[in-house]
């Protein structure tokens, strides 16, 4: 019974899986690394980490989760994200093809509402809730869904 949850956990996540592979694919290509931890393929740095941590801040990120899958601009961005965004990774495996909507559409309403998108998102606040990020000197963090 438990390996079938965690069957469905991944197959409901995974059109977003694929995207993530796919762009790490491109990043792999560029010199990005990739490992495994806790059945999440973790792909940081090269060249196209480097290039994403050159865009300006609103277009930048250091760590991004589509399913199962996390994208980090380097090794050191990866360390110290790396619990958060492993609650995005579960939120992909509750939400599955529902998460990125409800992800932008969280981010949309609190636009409106003349707040932050990225730090008064639903998502990203339960992520800190359950795993502050650790970023050295950042007063304002800098990651994806």
């Amino acid at each position: 019974m438990v390996a079938a949850i965690r069957l469905f956990r991944y197959l409901w996540a995974i059109p977003y899986t694929l995207l993530g592979l796919l762009l790490g694919g491109v990043a792999v290509l560029f010199g990005a690394r990739v490992h495994r931890n806790h059945g999440v393929i973790e792909i940081y740095g090269g060249r196209a980490g480097a290039a994403v941590a050159r865009l300006p801040r609103v277009l930048g990120f250091s760590a991004m989760t589509l399913g199962h899958v996390i994208l980090a601009v380097d090794r050191s961005a990866l360390a110290q994200l790396r619990r958060h965004e492993h609650v995005h990774v579960r939120q992909y495996e509750r939400w599955g093809p529902l998460f990125l909507p409800a992800y932008l559409l969280s981010s949309l309403v609190q636009l409106l509402r003349g707040r932050n998108p990225y730090r008064v998102n639903h998502f990203e606040r339960l992520a800190y809730a359950l795993a502050p990020a650790r970023r050295r000197g950042a007063s304002t963090p800098e990651q994806g869904p």
